[in-house]
C-alpha cells in the first residue's frame, strides 16, 4: 500500500513539473510575440539585424513630365556619301564599323566616261590658248579701226565660250577627286576616287566591289558620335511647360538600368503630325557608350517640390498594400512597433513619398531599416 501512495506521489510531482515548464514556455513566447496588435523587437535581436531607427523627414520630389525619344546627333555629324557621277565600285576596303578619318580614302569608282571627260578637258585647253590669242588679236585691231565689228565679237564670243567650258570641265573633275595637273601632264585615269567628308564611324555600307551606283544612290553612311543629344517627342499638352535648362533624367531601357542626366537646350516651334514637339537635349556626360538611334525613356523635370519622406527600406509591401512600422514604446530590452498602412507616393534618391501624413507627428519614430525582414516573418 505504501508503495501505491508513493508511486502516486511522485506521478503527481512529475505532472506539475511538466505543468510549470509548458506554462513557463507559453509565457515566454508570449513576451516575443506579438500582443494587442503590436511587435515586439528585443533590443538584442534589433542590434543584431542592423536596424535602425528614423523619423520622416523633409524630401524634394521632382515634378516631371514622361516622354521618350532617341538617341542622335547633329546633321553636320552624319555624312550620306553618294558619287557624282556613276560608276562601278572598283574598291572598297570598309567594312560597317570601320572608324575612318577625315579625307581617307572610302571607295574607288570606275567609268570609261571619266576618259572622255579628261579628254575634252585638254582639248579645250588647247583651243583656250589659240582663242584667247586671237580675241586679244582682234580686240587691238577693233580699237584701230582695222577689223569689223562683227570679227571681234565672233572671236570674243568664241574665246569666252571655250573659257566657260573650260572652267566647267575642270569643276567636274575637281568633284571627281581627279588631278587636274596630272590630266594636263598627259596622265590619264579611268577611276575616280571618293573620300570621307567627316570622320566617324561607317553605319551602313550598301555597295560592294562590282556594284554599278548612279549619281542618287547612296554608297555609304557615316556618323561621328563626338556629339550626341536626345530628340524627344513633347505632347502640345505638355510644351508650355517646357523651358530651355531644365534637366532630364533618362534610361536606356533595353542596353541599361541606369539613369542619366542631360538638360533641355532647344525647343521646337512647330507641331508634328501626331501634335508632338521636338525637343533637343544636350548630355552631361557624353563620354558614355551610347549609339545613335537608341531608344530612350526619358522624364523632364519642371519643378520640385517639399514633402514629408521615409526611408525607402521603411515601407513594405504586402498584397498591394504599404505599410511602415511606428515605434509604440520602448524599454531596456525590447522595442515595441505597430504597423500602419501609408499611401506612397514618388520615390527618389532612397526616399519615398508619404502622401497620408496626417495620420503622424513630427515626433514619430519608424523602423527605416530592417521592416521587412519583421513583417514578413
Amino acid at each position: 500500500m505504501k508503495k501505491v501512495i508513493y508511486s502516486l506521489l511522485i506521478a503527481q510531482v512529475i505532472i506539475l513539473f511538466g505543468c510549470g515548464e509548458k506554462k513557463t514556455s507559453e509565457t515566454a513566447t508570449t513576451e516575443t510575440e506579438a500582443s494587442d496588435g503590436n511587435i515586439s523587437i528585443t533590443k538584442e535581436q534589433f542590434n543584431n539585424s542592423g536596424m535602425v531607427l528614423g523619423k520622416l523627414e523633409e524630401k524634394p520630389f521632382p515634378i516631371t513630365i514622361q516622354t521618350n525619344g532617341m538617341i542622335d546627333v547633329p546633321p553636320e555629324n552624319r555624312a550620306v556619301v553618294s558619287a557624282t557621277m556613276g560608276g562601278y565600285i572598283k574598291q572598297t576596303p570598309l567594312l560597317i564599323g570601320d572608324a575612318v578619318k577625315k579625307g581617307q580614302l572610302l571607295v574607288t569608282i570606275e567609268n570609261p566616261e571619266f576618259i572622255t571627260l579628261q579628254q575634252n578637258y585638254m582639248e579645250v585647253k588647247q583651243q583656250l590658248v589659240y582663242l584667247q590669242s586671237e580675241y586679244e588679236r582682234q580686240q587691238t585691231l577693233q580699237e584701230e579701226n582695222i577689223t569689223s565689228q562683227k570679227s571681234f565679237l565672233k572671236a570674243e564670243s568664241e574665246f569666252k565660250t571655250a573659257n566657260a567650258r573650260y572652267h566647267g570641265l575642270k569643276k567636274q573633275l575637281v568633284m571627281l577627286n581627279i588631278s587636274t595637273s596630272q590630266v594636263e601632264k598627259g596622265i590619264i585615269s579611268s577611276t575616280a576616287s571618293i573620300f570621307a567628308p567627316i570622320g566617324g564611324s561607317i553605319t551602313q555600307m550598301n555597295v560592294t566591289r562590282g556594284t554599278y551606283v548612279s549619281p542618287a544612290s547612296p554608297i555609304l553612311e557615316i556618323i561621328d558620335n563626338d556629339h550626341i543629344h536626345l530628340e524627344l517627342s513633347i505632347f502640345e499638352k505638355d510644351i508650355m511647360k517646357i523651358k530651355k535648362g531644365q534637366p532630364i533624367l533618362f534610361r536606356i531601357p533595353e542596353a541599361s538600368e541606369d539613369t542619366f542626366q542631360a538638360e533641355v537646350y532647344l525647343i521646337g516651334t512647330s507641331i508634328g503630325e501626331n501634335r508632338t514637339i521636338k525637343v533637343h537635349g544636350h548630355l552631361k556626360d557624353e563620354g558614355k557608350t551610347f549609339l545613335t538611334g537608341m531608344f530612350v525613356d526619358a522624364g523632364i523635370i519642371t519643378e520640385n517640390v517639399t514633402a514629408k519622406a521615409i526611408a525607402s527600406e521603411g515601407v513594405v509591401e504586402q498584397e498591394g498594400k504599404f505599410y511602415v512600422l511606428r515605434t509604440t514604446g520602448t524599454s531596456d530590452t525590447a522595442y515595441t512597433f505597430e504597423s500602419i498602412e501609408i499611401q506612397p507616393g514618388k520615390s527618389v534618391d532612397g526616399f519615398t513619398e508619404i502622401l497620408n501624413t496626417s495620420e503622424f507627428s513630427d515626433s514619430d519614430t519608424f523602423l527605416t531599416k530592417g521592416a521587412f525582414d519583421v513583417l514578413e516573418e
